[in-house]
């Protein structure tokens, strides 16, 4: 078991993923880690409406300790990719589109206009 200052000064092996970075880019995941930890009653940090933490110093992530766990990165995500997971997380495809723009691999607007 490792101390919050173990864990600060790195001193496990493993990775520490955060909702934004390349292996889980959607931000919208923290309201759901939030509601599970009820982060915000345990600790008075919140999520503003675009999903960054108040204070501004406050940090989160998923920690997995296994000294053969990597880093990796979501690759781009096609239109159908798009619609399956918006069903699932209950947002119409332009919401998820959004959260996910840097992973798309086409261009929303183009879609759009042929539409």
């Amino acid at each position: 078991s490792l101390s919050p200052e173990d864990l600060i000064r790195e001193r496990y092996r493993g990775i520490r993923p955060a909702a934004g970075y390349p292996a889980s880019p959607d931000h919208t995941e923290k309201r759901i880690l939030f509601d599970l930890l009820q982060a915000e009653e345990n600790t008075g940090i919140t999520l503003t409406e675009h999903f960054a933490m108040w204070p501004a110093s406050s940090v989160s992530g998923l920690y997995f300790a296994h000294p053969k766990s990597k880093y990796f990165a979501v690759a781009k995500i096609n239109r159908d990719q798009i619609e399956e997971y918006a069903n699932r997380k209950g947002m119409n495809v332009e919401e998820a589109e959004r959260w996910l723009a840097p992973n798309l691999a086409y261009d929303p607007l183009a879609i759009s206009a042929i539409r």
